[in-house]
């Protein structure tokens, strides 16, 4: 008993280095009653993306752009800029049997610093839908 009290002791520390993704932030009740979610989606601008490929795109962002990965502080504006999901656009379509390819390309209209155009960013995925791993990248 003793024992597994000490090494409790010693490993209950090493617990804060294991951190879990982050929750979704929810909006206040007051500003969530602002808002209506119609009883049919909207028309325009309406897809339907299968389950296989949100979950492939998801694979490949979180590979891409981890969820616990820091900037310094002194990154330039355009390392700011693209280190936020948003500044993506997302290409997949499926492959040979339990692939899915998975396109990843910076959005030249969201990180418009005024700088040269955008060459060296994005990257191409080659997803194993079956096993959900990563076969291959090409960046």
């Amino acid at each position: 008993m003793k024992y597994s009290f000490m090494a409790l002791l010693l490993f209950l520390p090493a617990c804060t280095l294991f951190k879990r993704p982050p929750r979704p932030v929810h909006a206040s009740r007051e500003e969530s009653a602002r808002v209506e979610i119609p009883l049919a989606m909207p028309d325009k601008g309406h897809q339907v993306i299968g389950g296989a490929m949100v979950r492939a795109i998801q694979l490949a962002m979180d590979d891409y752009l981890p969820w616990d990965r820091t900037l310094p502080d002194d990154a330039p504006p355009l390392y700011q800029c693209l280190s936020r999901r948003e500044a993506y656009d997302v290409a997949a379509a499926p492959g040979p049997e339990g692939v899915m390819f998975v396109s990843i390309i910076p959005n030249p209209e969201i990180c418009d610093v005024g700088g040269p155009p955008i060459l060296d960013v994005g990257a191409t995925y080659a997803i194993d839908v079956v096993g959900w791993r990563i076969l291959s990248v090409q960046q």
